[in-house]
């Protein structure tokens, strides 16, 4: 039996000193763009404006490889040791393993040995992302992620149903970590982009990474008239730029030029069923614009029938969304603030007592 197993479900965490020094660990980090990578980065904007310290260990500070089947994921490669030297180094208030990658596995490593405190998050269906990209069944994968998140103090999810699916795999110590939008950005006023003027209504926008564990494909698929957009970039481009030449294919876009995008759509159409959130739904509606989707994890938790429409059959969910009202849409999404996000982030820590936090100096390994 460890330290964690006296910790309730759902018990509260000692609060962080203010300012803290805060520890993330992650194997998402710039220059991926993606929704976790977003998350990461605001959230460690934010408490570095409320004063606290935050060190992101991350694969550029390191030699890494390319991701099997995904170069645009960079692994890291380290001697052993060397993420735990540089914790010890750090001894920071609270520990965070955003990941479950080999940097998180580094840090998971050291605080499991040392007896420290840390948490984690379930940013991604792991389990149905491998599946999608290795033909197993996402059962096979289950085992890794009980072992690699039970020891945490505390698990961090975006939904419900993330935190459902969770209980039901036996991993109850869960706690509650939203979202938020860029409200100054991501507005319904943003400019359209220029390509837009001579599509054919209604435009279909997707938006994310052009990976297999997207389901693009059931977009593109999908026999609803119109114009389909595509913003993003990722390995499955080419081939479903081949497959799908009428789709228009932008790339990637950031800021305003991303706002815009949303902005000048009819709908925002979301064919992810492995995501745990889907942070650029919130993004679409804080544009005005309503979105489709599959039933599923995320989606169900976000999207209402103000504000979009679900349906296994997405064209039906497509035709439906377009009734929503754009201006209910928008304010639906200003709910969203990265401000009360980050609020649950520092809730959700684990704080390392002083003894904890002057054990890192101590145990500095060889």
């Amino acid at each position: 039996m460890n330290r964690y197993t006296s910790i309730l479900p759902e018990a509260a965490t000692p609060a962080l000193a203010e300012p803290a020094r805060i520890a993330i660990v992650t194997d998402a980090w710039h220059p991926q763009t993606n929704g976790v990578v977003r998350t990461l980065s605001t959230t460690c904007e934010v408490l570095r404006r409320w004063g606290h310290e935050v060190t992101v260990i991350s694969p550029d500070s390191y030699v890494s490889v390319p991701a099997p089947s995904y170069p645009e994921i960079r692994l890291a490669l380290t001697a052993p040791g060397v993420i735990g030297r540089r914790l010890a180094r750090l001894a920071p208030d609270a520990v965070h393993i955003a990941t479950e990658g080999p940097l998180g596995l580094a840090a998971r490593r050291y605080c499991m040995r040392r007896n420290v405190p840390f948490t984690t998050a379930y940013h991604t269906q792991f389990p149905d992302y491998l599946a999608k990209r290795t033909g197993l069944p996402a059962r096979v994968f289950w085992p890794y992620i009980r072992w690699f998140h039970r020891p945490a103090a505390r698990i961090m999810v975006a939904t419900e149903t993330i935190r459902a699916t969770l209980r039901e795999q036996g991993l109850t110590r869960l706690t509650h970590w939203s979202r938020g939008v860029d409200l100054a950005c991501f507005t319904p006023h943003a400019p359209p982009p220029p390509e837009y003027a001579a599509m054919e209504g209604p435009i279909l926008l997707y938006v994310g990474r052009v990976a297999v564990e997207k389901n693009i494909e059931a977009f593109l698929a999908c026999p609803y008239p119109g114009t389909k957009v595509v913003v993003g970039d990722g390995p499955a481009r080419t081939a479903l730029q081949a497959k799908f030449p009428d789709a228009h294919f932008l790339g990637k876009k950031t800021g305003v030029e991303l706002a815009g995008c949303y902005a000048g759509a009819d709908v925002f159409v979301f064919p992810s069923r492995t995501d745990t959130f889907g942070l650029v739904m919130i993004e679409a509606l804080a544009c005005g614009t309503p979105v489709a989707a599959f039933p599923v994890p995320g989606p169900l938790d976000i999207v209402t029938e103000a504000v979009g429409a679900l349906s296994e059959d997405l064209t039906r969910a497509i035709d439906a969304a377009r009734y929503c009202e754009r201006r209910v849409c928008a304010a639906y999404a200003a709910t969203y603030s990265w401000e009360a996000a980050t609020r649950q982030f520092l809730a959700g820590l684990a704080a390392l007592d002083e003894e904890e936090v002057a054990g890192f100096g101590a145990l500095i390994p060889a």
